[in-house]
């Protein structure tokens, strides 16, 4: 078999002659290109790429496992780790499935609470995004500012849950304890501040004539491929896909918050139409924590969970939930035995599906083009690895 068609060869040329074979080159596991412990495994053709395969597991900590060794009130823990950028996003699908199991109603207090705090933990994620891909492409000022926009944001998260990455706050029934007093416009300030300088991204990112010449056309993802490999998310309506679960299955608040929802779309599908995404679902989000603040400021004085027996068992059968995380759709499906830890909780990650779409992105691209690709998938490995 020639080096042309088995990628396991390793052809090296000499001369002239190594402008016509194929060299397999790794990318990672342990590169400053990635986002983590991501390998990639490309075969080029000079400095065309000819085949892409991530090769992942490098971070796998058997969190699907460990979910049938915990209860369900241990889960939440493990839960909101792969992601750790989205903590509170997924804390939230578990305590939702579970609750669907039981029939529980959820006190609307605890409800705008948690469509508060998954808005805010929504800006936190993109605001990493915003700042780290300017970065990989050679603009290192625009980190500098995400840092400081989430610093606001996340004295605010850790004020009300105690945890600054890992929140440990939903909880089957609610949430854990009420929100501290006058912390409502704390949080209200912290927004605000974001919101006045998020046109720094606007001006210092997109009108940069650089960073638009690195992303515009680059990494086109067509609709087609986007439901071959079942990707969501910003990566998704970029490219023209128009789906959001807040907006087409609502669940916490957002049934009523359609007019403050904009679900945010691009039909270029390039580096660029991800990245303006991600920044105008920034904007909104903003708005839609807002909306909250006033919801919640209306609300009667009232419980914020749900009085649970000291041992929690959810009753036999199964159920799925799935949310709008900020990186897409986040599906946990839950078999339950009727004993006080599942029988099964399979995690459907939104980074998983998003990071196939390299095998089709990446090739025919040149290499100077693959960190733009790469970095405009806004994944986090260890919501591929699980």
């Amino acid at each position: 078999m020639s080096p042309k068609t088995d990628p396991q060869i390793r052809t090296v040329g000499v001369g002239g002659a190594a402008e016509s074979t194929d060299m397999v080159l790794n990318i990672g596991p342990q590169h400053p290109s990635t986002h983590g412990v991501l390998r990639l495994r490309l075969v080029l053709d000079g400095e065309r790429i000819q085949h892409a395969e991530p090769v992942i597991g490098y971070m796998h900590r058997g969190a699907e496992k460990l979910f049938e060794a915990r209860d369900y009130r241990q889960i939440v823990m493990l839960a909101n780790r792969h992601d750790w950028l989205s903590a509170f996003s997924n804390e939230l699908g578990v305590v939702l499935a579970v609750e669907r199991m039981l029939g529980m109603e959820v006190p609307e207090r605890a409800v705008w609470t948690r469509t508060l705090l998954a808005e805010l933990n929504r800006v936190l994620n993109h605001l990493m995004f915003l700042g780290s891909y300017p970065l990989e492409l050679g603009g290192i000022t625009p980190v500098f500012h995400a840092f400081r926009e989430r610093e606001e944001l996340q004295n605010v998260m850790e004020e009300v849950s105690g945890g600054r990455m890992h929140y440990m706050f939903n909880r089957v029934g609610g949430l854990k304890e009420d929100i501290p007093l006058g912390w409502t416009s704390r949080a209200r300030q912290g927004v605000a501040s974001v919101r006045s300088r998020m046109d720094v991204y606007d001006r210092l990112v997109l009108g940069n004539e650089i960073f638009r010449g690195r992303t515009r056309g680059v990494g086109v993802l067509t609709p087609e491929a986007v439901h071959s490999y079942g990707v969501s998310g910003p990566i998704a309506r970029a490219s023209g896909v128009d789906f959001d679960l807040r907006r087409d299955e609502p669940y916490l608040a957002y049934g009523e918050l359609q007019r403050e929802l904009k679900v945010v779309t691009r039909q270029e599908g390039d580096c660029l139409a991800r990245f303006e995404v991600l920044l105008e679902q920034t904007h909104n989000a903003l708005d839609l924590a807002d909306a909250c603040l006033d919801r919640i400021a209306e609300l009667e004085p009232g419980p914020i969970n749900q009085r649970l027996p000291k041992v929690l068992k959810a009753p036999e059968g199964h159920t799925y939930a799935w949310t709008e995380n900020p990186l897409g759709i986040n599906g946990y499906y839950l078999v339950s035995k009727g004993e006080k830890t599942p029988y099964r909780l399979k995690l459907r990650s939104a980074s998983y599906n998003n990071i196939q779409a390299l095998t089709e992105l990446l090739p025919g691209t040149l290499v100077a083009d693959m960190v733009a690709i790469l970095g405009s998938l806004f994944f986090v490995v260890g919501d591929i690895d699980k």
